[in-house]
């Protein structure tokens, strides 16, 4: 008999199916059957597959609308919209809590408490992909992060670098929030005897992913390049590959398959808040070269190559001693391997429930008082 959801506290959730928020949403509500998630998905919608994934998920309710990402162009003409969905969701679904996987939606009267997720925030991205301050152009956005982080009865980072980035561009205090990583199912990756191949995985599109510059240099390098990932941006343009061997939008099954035949893993990241990818590629055994940068130096200092993510020749040296020396991609992969078992999904999620039950609670001491 299947189980009743509605009889479960229920998690008012949002989510996008464009970047890595939709794997963690998915994984988030696996992990925790106790609560009913209603994942309110807004931008594009998702595709066919995801749809299947999210709706096989036994305590998940599905609800779409277009209404425009806070970061796409003309997002703000969305906004009360967008709030307005959500508070109607919250009342019809009674929810005990609004998980709120960005900043400015935070503000939607939902009638309960609020936590506000940062998964990443346009101002960072811009400073580090254009070695400069956004434009003028993005006050309406900064207004709304400040307003949602704000309004939020908590905030979560998947790492101390993002909170860095929020003080940085927001000035947000950091002592208000707490880091909780990310983590995934390790047991869906496995070593294989691996392949003579580097592998890189990410939206080709993102100029913070960096993903061309492999492109680049892999005519240069004796292994083939192997990069998967959407080629076409959301709202407009397609990257094309060059010398690097395009393996398009992999499903999960296919993704740990290619990752655990893969003996390197490049994220040339100038930009990346915490790396699922990355994660992923670990706990595959591949030995990982990375952008030197705050995040990646966070969680994998000591189980990785890193190189500065502008430093083309710096890129082609380091693949290519690593692919000229065995013995030295086998310790990296087996480092790597052990760093991946501190992202564990169960001690992701564990961190999680604990936070969901004392907002909840809070709450309900303050409708008893």
């Amino acid at each position: 008999m299947p189980k009743r959801t509605d009889a479960l506290p229920t998690i008012l959730m949002t989510a996008d199916a464009v970047g890595g928020v939709w794997n963690y949403a998915l994984s988030l509500c696996v992990a925790l059957p106790q609560y009913r998630f209603v994942l309110a998905v807004m931008g594009p919608p998702p595709n066919p597959t995801q749809q299947e994934l999210a709706l096989a998920i036994g305590n998940v309710v599905l609800e779409a609308a277009d209404y425009r990402l806070e970061w796409m162009a003309d997002a703000e003409a969305d906004l009360p919209a967008g709030r307005a969905w959500l508070g109607g969701l919250a009342r019809r679904y009674g929810a005990s809590l609004f998980h709120c996987n960005g900043y400015a939606h935070a503000t939607s009267k939902v009638g309960c408490p609020v936590l506000a997720v940062a998964h990443s925030d346009v101002l960072s991205w811009w400073s580090a992909v254009h070695r400069e301050s956004a434009s003028l152009a993005w006050h309406p956005y900064r207004r709304e992060v400040i307003g949602g982080l704000t309004a939020a009865s908590a905030v979560v980072a998947p790492s101390r670098a993002v909170l860095d980035d929020l003080a940085g561009h927001y000035g947000f205090a950091r002592r208000q929030a707490a880091v909780i990583p990310n983590g995934t199912d390790l047991g869906a990756f496995a070593q294989c005897p691996k392949r003579q191949v580097v592998m890189a995985a990410g939206r080709l599109w993102d100029e913070a992913k960096n993903l061309t510059l492999l492109d680049e240099i892999a005519g240069e390098l004796p292994w083939l390049i192997e990069i998967a990932g959407d080629c076409t941006h959301p709202e407009s343009g397609s990257v094309c590959l060059r010398a690097a061997g395009s393996l398009g939008t992999l499903n999960r099954n296919q993704m740990a398959e290619h990752l655990g035949e893969a003996a390197i893993f490049a994220a040339p990241a100038r930009y990346e808040p915490f790396g699922l990818g990355i994660l992923e590629a670990a706990a595959s055994g591949c030995a990982l070269v990375l952008g030197d940068i705050p995040s990646l130096r966070e969680n994998w200092e000591g189980a990785a190559v890193f190189v500065s993510p502008d430093d083309r020749p710096g890129w082609r040296a380091a693949l290519a001693a690593l692919i000229a020396n065995e013995h030295r991609r086998e310790n990296l992969g087996a480092l790597a391997h052990q760093r991946a078992q501190q992202f564990s999904r169960d001690e992701m999620a564990g961190r999680y429930a604990a936070l969901y039950r004392e907002l909840i609670g809070m709450a309900e001491r303050r409708e008893v008082a």
